[in-house]
């Protein structure tokens, strides 16, 4: 009998429960003594819980999971998976205390996780292109972001500093002259559109479900522009170490890149997927919006696609450029080596399916009618027209 994957709505409560400020941010204090954290217990995962760093699932990024769940690539394993709360580091601090298995920082929030003492490493580099992007009303964007200096920039979360900050500086911003406001989520968007700030952090995949929701924007695109790596899964760096914990990984990553591959091959079916699981978002997003979304995903999450050594791959010279680029920003106090945070150990046997059957199974796949008629070619086509020119 195959276990069960679940999705939960309300705060992660597995194991211990966590302080929480009045603001409904998770405390260092309530994490660990002097803001350090001890390793886990060293068991097999009772469940594999995942931990979204947005305080919902109902959005079309983690597409490779629902399509891998509707197509049993998982087996039998027992997988959680839950929205994170409205903290912007929480994805890092519920890994690092073992409420969570497996979380999906930006690689600021992993570093932010590092700098206060959590064990943690990223073992699958999902996002291989820069997906952070700068919304501006139409007319009032640039393709120089020096010309951000003392201006504002509107972030759904003020942990997303350790995003933006790293991103401006390595285009030669003096990060110092930029004025941030914390617009709260998910309304940040909606706070630019209405008048306030110049400018608001956004990434690839939302670009096109802020367009369903009537979010009419000129973009600065980092996918085009930039060569920061983006968002990765990360764990305790100690369940790296247990071999039974270890071939849970390997079962989960597997099945993530299985439905990352058949998303490739045929993305509507991934849309389909995820639509299943939240009819609201269906409702919302649409087919059309929907595959713009998920085909804006596919590009971040491939990558230069010759030049990795499959899905997760992390590129080193990449990431040290990040945490050099932090560093000098003192966001963290001392030098991060990659090699030290960052494992790519798992990658070959994560790649190490059946290929062939996967694209089969893509390809026998059957779109409903209203998918059916969305044209792939001609959204591939279009994807880059809201960037600015």
């Amino acid at each position: 009998m195959k276990k069960s994957i679940e999705t939960q709505g309300t705060g992660v409560t597995r194991r211990r429960l966590l302080q929480v400020s009045g603001a409904g941010a998770l405390t260092i204090a309530a994490l660990g003594a002097g803001g350090r954290f001890g390793p886990a217990a060293a068991e097999a995962y009772e469940t594999f819980t995942w931990i979204s760093p947005r305080g919902t699932l109902e959005v079309l990024d983690d597409y490779g999971f629902w399509i891998a769940k509707k197509m049993g690539y998982f087996d039998d394993m027992d997988i959680k998976m839950e929205p994170g709360p409205s903290d912007g580091t929480a994805t890092v601090k519920l890994v690092a205390v073992g409420q969570a298995d497996m979380g999906f920082p930006s690689p600021g929030i992993f570093v932010f996780g590092l700098e206060n003492g959590m064990d943690l490493k990223s073992v699958f580099h999902i996002a291989a292109r820069d997906t952070f992007s700068f919304a501006f009303r139409k007319g009032e964007g640039t393709n120089d972001l020096k010309d951000l200096e003392g201006k504002t920039i509107l972030l759904g979360s003020a942990a997303w500093q350790s995003i933006t900050d790293p991103l401006l500086a390595s285009q030669g911003v003096d990060v110092s002259k930029i004025n941030y406001v914390e617009a709260g989520w998910p309304t940040w968007g909606t706070a630019l559109a209405n008048g306030e700030g110049d400018a608001a952090l956004a990434w690839e995949g939302l670009r096109a479900e802020w367009e369903s929701t009537g979010l009419d924007f000129e973009y600065w695109l980092g996918v085009q522009n930039s060569s920061l790596p983006a968002n990765s899964y990360v764990i305790r760096a100690a369940d790296l170490e247990d071999p039974e914990r270890r071939e849970q990984l390997l079962k989960f990553l597997r099945g993530v890149s299985m439905g990352l591959e058949f998303a490739h091959h045929n993305p509507r079916a991934a849309v389909e997927a995820v639509f299943e699981e939240f009819p609201t978002l269906a409702t919302n997003v649409g087919p059309e919006l929907g595959t713009t979304s998920i085909l804006q995903q596919i590009n971040v999450n491939r990558g230069d696609w010759d030049n990795r050594e499959g899905w997760g791959w992390h590129d080193m010279a990449g990431w040290q450029s990040l945490f050099d680029e932090m560093h000098k920003l003192e966001q963290v106090k001392s030098p991060i080596a990659a090699e030290d945070v960052l494992s790519n150990d798992l990658i070959a046997e994560i790649n190490d399916f059946d290929h062939a059957k996967v694209k089969a199974d893509a390809d026998a796949y059957v779109l409903g009618e209203e998918m059916q008629a969305v044209d792939v070619e001609e959204i591939r086509a279009n994807m880059f027209n809201s960037a600015i020119q």
